[in-house]
């Protein structure tokens, strides 16, 4: 197989965090992955939200996760949705289920959009974009 890696095209928007998901960002800048916990009844969920989808508590800590998990699903995306996307496809979003159990949606780094595979172990990488912005991708672990 020949060498591959996902490069963020120049252009491309960045995140703009919302109140909830800000801690979710400041743990990305120190290269930690972190979901929320509902302190009431444990459970791990992403993405950030108000409410605990399982007891509907509004009380949460960060807990670290391992950044280690699956690909759950994915979508090979053909034609350019964004003019920075122009030159960029077949551009391949996944969906990881986390060992831990909350799934994430991102990219993968060595991985060409044709050998990706269902249940294919990976691990978190950070990208760091500026000084404001680190995102989640995942290599083949």
């Amino acid at each position: 197989m020949s060498a591959w890696r996902f490069e963020r095209p120049e252009g491309l928007p960045l995140p703009e965090p919302s109140e909830e998901a800000m801690p979710f960002f400041e743990a990305l800048k120190e290269e930690e992955l972190r979901v929320p916990k509902c302190a009431k009844c444990g459970r791990l969920s992403y993405p950030p939200r108000a409410m605990c989808p399982d007891c509907q508590s509004f009380d949460f800590e960060w807990a670290p996760v391992s950044g280690r998990g699956t690909i759950y699903s994915y979508v090979v995306t053909h034609q350019a949705i964004h003019p920075a996307l122009v030159g960029h496809t077949p551009l391949a979003t996944v969906e990881v289920e986390l060992e831990e159990g909350p799934r994430i949606t991102s990219n993968l780094v060595d991985v060409p959009p044709d050998a990706i595979e269902i249940g294919m172990a990976v691990e978190v990488v950070f990208e760091k974009i500026n000084d404001e912005v680190t995102l989640p991708l995942f290599k083949r672990a």
